[in-house]
């Protein structure tokens, strides 16, 4: 009976509400890396934090990176295709924006994972709490640009063929990070 009640998470079929829904991941992967910097001082690279920094990893290395290029490579191009003169330039701008941040954001990722890598293999490392902070800082101030500007402009302009070719497009991408089992 409670099983009825779990919300059912968006598929690729909807690919707006899915690109959202990724917002809701990476937050729970920021508290998980937010607890980590404050469980290792007193408990080292143990098996938790081990599995911790593991899964961690394994979100921004695979999904993360899936999410900006489902946004850089297939939204983004269709929004500036679609937006009117009217309010192109705010549009551009905020796209401008976006890119530069995940830029930056990759950049602060690269300096994260490198602390991490040790702790997944149960090396000690220092993970500093105000470095996790100001990078969960920046990503959920990027979520909220997202969220309360990108997607609502693209809410609006985009068509019902948009969807489906995103839909096409971000599916294709993730049927490429799943191995074959052949391989």
């Amino acid at each position: 009976m409670a099983d009825s009640l779990i919300p059912v998470a968006p598929g690729l079929e909807t690919p707006l509400e899915m690109l959202e829904a990724c917002h809701g991941r990476l937050q729970a992967q920021l508290a998980t890396l937010s607890r980590l910097a404050a469980w290792l001082p007193e408990h080292g690279a143990d098996r938790q934090a081990q599995q911790a920094a593991v899964n961690v990893m394994r979100y921004f290395d695979l999904a993360a990176v899936n999410h900006h290029l489902d946004e850089e490579d297939d939204l983004f191009p269709v929004l500036r295709a679609r937006v009117d003169g009217g309010r192109r330039e705010a549009l551009y701008e905020l796209i401008d924006w976006i890119l530069a941040d995940h830029q930056e954001m990759f950049a602060a990722w690269a300096a994260i994972r490198a602390k991490l890598d040790p702790i997944s293999r149960g090396e000690p490392a220092e993970l500093s709490a105000a470095e996790v902070e100001q990078f969960t800082a920046r990503y959920r101030r990027h979520m909220e640009r997202e969220e309360g500007e990108l997607l609502p402009y693209a809410r609006e302009l985009l068509t019902e063929q948009d969807i489906a070719t995103l839909t096409a497009t971000m599916t294709a991408r993730r049927r490429q990070d799943v191995p074959s089992r052949g391989s």
